[in-house]
């Protein structure tokens, strides 16, 4: 067997982590076509297949989950060694609406601790106002946020965030009733954006729970609480889309668009991992 390409192991882990060799490539700042050839190349080496491929999906084959733990530890001795003459600590404070991140954020947690001992990373999770205000005030190098009843100029769109009427399968509601909603505490934009939408059409609404972020809406609709304006991305998966089931008006989709003042490889590294980690969830 040929010694391991560490370069190899870690788009491995890329790729098994993002279940895509697209944004696996972006994680690194390369190519799709350079991350396969990665890890043809491994493959080789250890005589093993570790990924079964269809045009729509990559996941591991279960040697490659065999291999992944021991890969993993492999990458962070690397990193370790790297960083064993390193004297500058390095801090990236970067701000994330609590409206994007959902079920991924082990994964997005995952991929930032992977940046190394002289690297320590802060992620706050807010309202998009709050952490554009704090990245303005100079609190986080990095903001990504999701764009509604106001415009700001610059940044790099990260993805197009597709909202729809979320609720549990057999969540039961009457035309003419109010419907029941589970919603963020104001002020929150995709709550002013579904109420909003209600109101044109007319339909009469209360609101039955009011959560902090994604997670507890998210459980709350689950639970047949409530119908939720969730990102299809990051709604739960056991729920459905009950717009046209129940005459429901169409809510509009929202950028979600990067700051950053980042200019250090290391900190353009962190957030182009994080930002690839948040474009893999989308189905």
């Amino acid at each position: 067997m040929r010694p391991l390409d560490v370069e190899a192991v870690q788009a491995f882990v890329l790729v098994a982590d993002l279940k895509s060799f697209t944004r696996a490539a972006e994680a690194l700042d390369t190519t799709q076509s350079a991350v396969s050839l990665k890890i043809k190349r491994l493959e080789e080496g250890l005589g093993r297949r570790l990924f079964e491929r269809t045009p729509r999906m990559v996941r591991l084959s279960a040697e490659g989950g065999t291999f992944l733990e021991p890969a993993r530890a492999l990458v962070a001795a690397h990193r370790t060694a790297q960083a064993a003459f390193s004297i500058e600590q390095r801090r990236l404070a970067v701000g994330v609406s609590h409206h994007i991140v959902g079920a991924e954020l082990p994964l997005l947690l995952r991929r930032l601790n992977g940046a190394g001992p002289a690297f320590s990373i802060e992620l706050r999770v807010g309202t998009s106002r709050q952490m554009l205000d704090e990245f303005d005030r100079g609190m986080l190098d990095a903001a990504i946020t999701m764009g509604h009843e106001y415009r700001r100029d610059g940044g790099e769109q990260v993805l197009e965030e597709e909202f729809a009427w979320m609720a549990a399968p057999d969540f039961d509601y009457r035309s003419g009733e109010p419907l029941r909603l589970a919603t963020q505490a104001a002020p929150c934009t995709v709550r002013s954006m579904a109420l909003g939408v209600l109101d044109d059409a007319g339909i009469p609404w209360t609101e039955v729970f009011v959560g902090g972020g994604v997670g507890t809406i998210g459980a709350a609709v689950s639970a047949g609480l409530a119908v939720a304006a969730l990102g299809r991305r990051v709604a739960p998966a056991d729920t459905v889309d009950v717009g046209a089931k129940f005459g429901l008006p169409a809510l509009p989709s929202r950028d979600v668009t990067l700051f950053s003042t980042v200019t250090d490889s290391r900190g353009r590294d962190a957030v182009r991992t994080l930002v690839a980690a948040i474009r893999s969830t989308v189905a």
